[in-house]
């Protein structure tokens, strides 16, 4: 387990989960200083005694984290541990969040839902995937998440919608070292709708264009991409980057739908 000062303000908190209890693959959380000196956490990962105590330093015991965003719905598992280490912070879900553990005490706003958003827009901006399933029918589909860019610190946290990876060294050569890509269960998520494809990638876009001032992302699962410390492209570029890679699957979603509509018209 780390804590990485990603920026003043910001910390992004690298945890363990094991898929099946054996394949590591991580997880993360972020503890978030607001402007007027209280904090967030965004997400949940189990916490150790001593990643604790380094919290609790910062936050004066604890007692400064007024609220703890939850923001994949298919991220659950630490939810009840992060509260029993914060139980004075106002807890915060997804609805799947709410419907799935009905026993902790949810403040009634969504992570999704705009109204939430309004009450801390003073420090972050939200977005939620568009033409794509918030919580998909297949729990094996993880792609939609609430997307957060902390106005102060220039950092996107982000669940598996959008994915950091970093490629083995010999790709350096040819001058790729790491890339932001969409999460591969994009295809999957897609709505059966005509208009689908193209409400998703005027969200991608419109990410891109309104977050271009972000300078670093932090993802689950891999590791947190650090403008400072990096020589790519900029984050906006590589956004679009990533949606001109799966531009092919959006078309090919448009093609299978409207095929699909008119045999049953024929029918």
């Amino acid at each position: 387990m780390d804590m990485i000062e990603i920026e003043d303000g910001f910390w992004n908190i690298r945890g363990s989960f094991k898929v099946g209890g054996v394949v590591e693959i991580g997880t993360q959380a972020s503890l978030v200083r607001l402007s007027d000196g209280d904090f967030v956490m965004l997400d949940t990962c189990l916490l150790s005694p001593e990643m604790i105590s380094k919290i609790n330093l910062l936050t004066e015991g604890g007692k400064r984290i007024k609220a703890i965003l939850n923001l994949h719905p298919f991220h659950t598992v630490y939810v009840k541990k992060m509260h029993e280490c914060f139980p004075d912070a106002a807890l915060y879900g997804t609805s799947r969040h709410l419907s799935k553990l009905p026993e902790l005490p949810w403040e009634p706003l969504c992570t999704e839902d705009p109204e939430l958003h309004k009450l801390f827009d003073e420090d972050f901006r939200f977005s939620v995937p568009k033409g794509v399933d918030f919580v998909s029918a297949n729990e094996n589909v993880h792609f939609s998440s609430v997307l957060v860019f902390h106005l102060s610190s220039k950092t996107i946290h982000v669940d598996d919608t959008l994915v950091f990876s970093e490629l083995p060294e010999v790709m350096g050569l040819v001058g790729y070292r790491n890339v932001l890509s969409f999460h591969p269960t994009l295809l999957m998520a897609l709505q059966k709708r005509q208009e689908a494809a193209e409400e998703f990638e005027t969200w991608a876009r419109g990410l891109a264009d309104q977050w271009c001032e972000a300078e670093n992302l932090v993802a689950a699962h891999t590791a947190p991409l650090i403008g400072k410390e990096s020589t790519g492209p900029s984050i906006q570029t590589r956004i679009m980057n990533a949606l001109n890679s799966v531009k092919w699957m959006l078309a090919g979603h448009k093609l299978r739908v409207k095929s699909r509509a008119a045999f049953f018209r024929k029918k």
